[in-house]
């Protein structure tokens, strides 16, 4: 176990604890209402992750009492660059969905990557999963959104995942992989905003059709 000061000495603006939530609270519509809990890591493995890992303290409810979910954000955030940023990306598939009405963060410590691992590209999800060792697995969407939020605000602008996708832990009520990130199209196409998509499987309902002329 290591304590908060040191964690937060070790980690700078990689760490991101109640003061650091509090600071930004107003912003994130946050109230934090939780006694952090112990850090569960080495003062070894923060040393090792303090460039490219983020500490992050998890809130599981707003200043108004509410839930913390993906649906939450997007209400608060809304979905126009235009208007504000940051925001969501204007979607609405998941608003009924409920990975984004009902799961939250726990109230206690994640150590989350700022990048994504180079060997994971464009591979498939099932596939990565089977090479992660037990301690390690895909994010929850809310864990990846909150975290985005709370970083572009302690950082006054900094963009987590600004073109790359993150696979996550939850799936859709149809069994389909949910996955995150990429507030900026590199492409210049599509509108910023943090994105929520499903990654569709191949089920019955999937076929083709071969046509003549």
């Amino acid at each position: 176990m290591i304590d908060v000061e040191t964690a937060r000495n070790i980690l700078g603006k990689n760490f991101i604890g109640a003061k650091e939530l509090e600071s930004i609270a107003p912003k994130l519509h946050l109230s934090i209402h939780i006694e952090a809990p112990e850090i569960p890591y080495t003062k070894e493995l923060l040393e090792a992750s303090s460039k490219t890992n983020l500490l992050v303290l998890g809130i599981d409810r707003d200043s108004e009492g509410n839930p913390l979910t993906v649906v939450q954000f997007r209400k608060r955030f809304g979905t126009d660059p235009v208007r504000t940023e940051p925001c969501m990306y204007n979607q609405d598939w998941y608003l009924k969905e409920k990975f984004a009405n009902e799961t939250t963060l726990e109230n206690k410590w994640y150590l989350v990557p700022k990048e994504v691992s180079e060997g994971t590209r464009a591979v498939d999800p099932d596939k990565i999963i089977k090479t992660l060792p037990e301690y390690r697995k895909f994010p929850a969407a809310i864990l990846t959104t909150f975290v985005f939020f709370a970083y572009y605000f302690l950082t006054e602008g900094e963009i987590l995942w600004k073109h790359d996708f993150l696979w996550c832990k939850d799936a859709d009520g149809n069994g389909d992989r949910i996955y995150t990130g990429r507030y900026v199209d590199s492409k210049g196409i599509n509108k910023n905003g943090f994105n929520v998509h499903r990654h569709l499987r191949i089920r019955d309902c999937h076929g083709a059709i071969s046509v003549l002329g």
